[in-house]
Parts: structure tokens; sequence; C-alpha cells
């Protein structure tokens, strides 16, 4: 091979470094920004575990982005998160074209799961860059209103009851499935563990399995809900994260197990900042 092939084979190869840097730099501020929106969640939903509704925060999405807003320098964190789940949706694209880290990385079935949450994070994105240019309702409004608005529609397709119920049962499908992954530390599989300390691993093993057990409970919880709103054909039975934790406290011992839970989602958020240090992208 002559020199110049050796010199454009090795810009061929710097240039693939330099998209691996930015797409991995892209991927960890987006763990670092979803780690901060759990957090907040759980903290809001500790808050009206034993705090009573008189303040109205809603335990999701866009609560979390109004306690955000409030705080000092509020305005440009805002801008910062938008910007870094916009990263995560960029590098969720990426895997989807050309696969993820691991030996699996490049199955279909990943690509396609890839694909998907390059969609959702890039809504997400959207919604958060909207509230922080000035459209409060881009990014605030209660997930209990758009799930209700949603389910309405769709009960009022033809076979609307049937889709709401196989949406449901799938959301309680891929909510118990969350929990038994995160139960039998599957998240290790995209992790560096080989380069952690035995501290290091059973700290993010800790969160990894709690965090990831309590977002899929509120995940099967919210499909129960939409099941019951398709047999009932009612909208309003459908709920959105604030709602589906709330209900929580109507349980026996309800106000402790929604700490529990609001605990689980605040640990998926420090799990969350763990993989943006130990994940391989």
């Amino acid at each position: 091979m002559d020199a110049q092939a050796w010199a454009l084979r090795g810009r061929g190869r710097a240039r693939r470094a330099a998209d691996g840097a930015v797409m991995a730099v892209a991927a960890r501020a987006g763990f670092v920004a979803r780690g901060l929106i759990y957090c907040l969640v759980g903290v809001i939903a500790l808050q009206i575990a034993f705090g009573g509704d008189g303040d109205r925060r809603q335990a999701d999405r866009g609560g979390a982005l109004e306690e955000l807003a409030g705080k000092p320098f509020g305005a440009t964190l805002l801008w910062v998160v938008g910007a870094a789940l916009a990263g995560m949706a960029l590098w969720r694209l990426s895997e989807a074209v050309f696969g993820g880290a691991g030996p699996n990385g490049r199955k279909p079935s990943k690509r396609t799961a890839a694909g998907g949450r390059c969609l959702f994070y890039a809504f997400v994105s959207y919604s958060v860059l909207s509230y922080a240019a000035g459209h409060k309702g881009s990014g605030s409004g209660t997930s209990d209103r758009s799930t209700e608005d949603v389910t309405a529609v769709a009960l009022g397709l033809p076979g609307g009851p049937w889709l709401v119920g196989l949406a449901g049962a799938a959301v309680v499908v891929a909510g118990v499935w969350m929990s038994v992954r995160a139960v039998r530390r599957k998240f290790r599989d995209t992790l560096r563990t080989c380069e952690m300390s035995g501290r290091v691993r059973r700290f993010t093993d800790c969160f990894g399995v709690v965090g990831g057990a309590a977002r899929g409970i509120v995940f099967a919880a919210a499909g129960v809900f939409a099941v019951v709103a398709a047999v009932r054909h009612e909208p309003g039975k459908a709920k959105g994260m604030d709602d589906t934790l709330r209900s929580f406290r109507e349980l026996p011992a309800g106000p402790w197990l929604l700490a529990v839970v609001a605990l689980g989602l605040a640990a998926f958020g420090v799990f969350s900042w763990c993989s943006a240090r130990w994940r391989a992208v």
C-alpha cells in the first residue's frame, strides 16, 4: 500500500475517533440530564407522600422542569438540560444507524430499540427547550392531562378500546421487564465493570437494582390504569406519572409505599449519573 493510501486510512481512523468522542460526550451529558430529572421527580414524590397536595406540584417531567426553573440560574440550567437530552437523542440515532457498543449492538432488535429511544429523547429535548424559550405549556404540562387527552382520542378510533388495552398491556410488560432486568443486574452488560473498583461496583449495583425496579413498577402501574381505561371506556382512568405515583398513597401504608417508590426513582437518577461515567458508548 502506498503512502497516500496509508495517509487516507489514517485520516479516516482519526475522523472516526473524533466522531466517537463527540458521541461519547453527547451520551454522557444525556445521562446526567436524565438523572437530574429523575432525582427531582423523586424528591417531589417524596414531599407528596408526607406533605399532602397543598402546593400541587407535579411529580413528573413537567414538575421537575418547574422545580429546576425556580432555582438560581434556572433558565440557563433548562437550556443545558435540553441540549444534553438532544445529545442523548443524537447518540441513540448513531446506535440505530451504526449499531451500539458490545457484541450484540448491531442486532436489528437493538438498533430498532435505539431508534425508538432516539425519537423519545428528541421529543423530550424539544419540550424542554421550548419551555426554556418561554413556551411554558410545552414542557410543564402535566403528564396526567396529556395521557387522558391521548387516551380519549384513541378510544374514539375504530377498535379504540382494543388499541388502548393492548398499549396498556404492552406498558405493563415493559415495566415488568425493566424491573426483572434491574433485579438480575442486566445493566452490567452495558457498563465498563472491569474498570470499576469493588466499592464502585457495589454502589452502582445497589442504585441500578433499586432504581430500575422502582422505575419498572411505576411503568407497570401506569399500564394497568390504561387497561382499566380501555375496559371501562373512560379516558379519565388512564393516569400519567404524577397520578400514578399519587395512587400509591391510596394503598395500605400508602404514604410509606409512595416514599419507597420515590426514593427508588431518585436512586434511578443516581444510577443514570453512574451510567454517565461508566457506560460503554
